[in-house]
């Protein structure tokens, strides 16, 4: 009874790295993005990717590293951080119960984000159990590795390009808006949605350009959720409903 789970294990392994391939389209390009910013904000080639390594974030790398550059303090840098990492308190608890084999499988919440809880959530219930571990094991170690080697080539790749072509390095801290702005572009559909969304970027602006960087950030999303529910509200009393 025992050894068709022993076999299952490598192919579930493998099965999760195939399965996860298409993901390096989206990741390798942001992660070359995000070394590059991280050498013009004053990091090194090893502390872009170890931040790579340890934090694994996406967006909350450019946040951080952008915060840091600026002379935010720390206690700022770091609660920014999780703010933004708040949305896997509800990943988490949506997998564990199809994780719920094994005592290896919390210490493979690192490898969590956004692409692969979507192709979890998915692909887990699909599975038997004995491969599920493996599984997502497979698929979460291939988009770390990518997104780890991602950032050294951009990292690498920014040091000497930005020697050759100093207009790439005023270019580059560019990508961290435009990658948001991609991010963001399909929400404004709606009423609700544009108003939040313009307030907090008209919050940010101003803030910005009073000195108030680092308020910046924080009070703009304050801004922009207390408008969203504002209007939803408004929307829900009338008996209409705008998305």
């Amino acid at each position: 009874m025992t050894q068709p789970i022993v076999h299952a294990a490598p192919r579930a392994w493998l099965t999760g790295l195939r399965e996860a391939i298409p993901l390096m389209s989206g990741y390798v390009p942001v992660a070359i993005s995000f070394g590059l910013v991280a050498t013009q904000a004053g990091f090194s080639t090893w502390e872009a990717t170890l931040i790579s390594t340890l934090v694994y974030a996406g967006a909350s790398q450019f946040l951080f590293v952008s915060m840091v550059a600026a002379g935010s303090p720390l206690w700022l840098v770091v609660l920014m951080t999780l703010l933004i990492n708040m949305r896997h308190v509800v990943y988490a608890p949506n997998l564990a119960p199809w994780l719920n084999q094994g005592r290896w499988w919390p210490w493979l919440m690192h490898g969590l984000t956004d692409q692969i809880f979507a192709l979890a959530h998915t692909r887990l219930p699909q599975l038997p159990e004995s491969q599920r571990l493996g599984w997502f094991a497979g698929a979460a170690l291939l988009a770390w590795v990518s997104w780890i080697g991602g950032t050294a080539v951009g990292a690498v790749a920014g040091e000497e390009l930005t020697r050759r072509w100093p207009l790439l390095g005023e270019v580059m801290p560019f990508a961290l808006p435009a990658l948001f702005l991609v991010l963001l572009a399909p929400r404004f559909t709606g009423l609700r949605w544009s108003l939040a969304l313009g307030s907090a970027v008209i919050v940010a602006a101003l803030l910005t350009e009073k000195g108030l960087s680092n308020a910046a950030i924080p009070l703009a999303a304050a801004c922009g959720a207390l408008c969203f529910y504002v209007v939803r509200f408004n929307a829900t009393a009338g008996g209409k409903r705008d998305e």
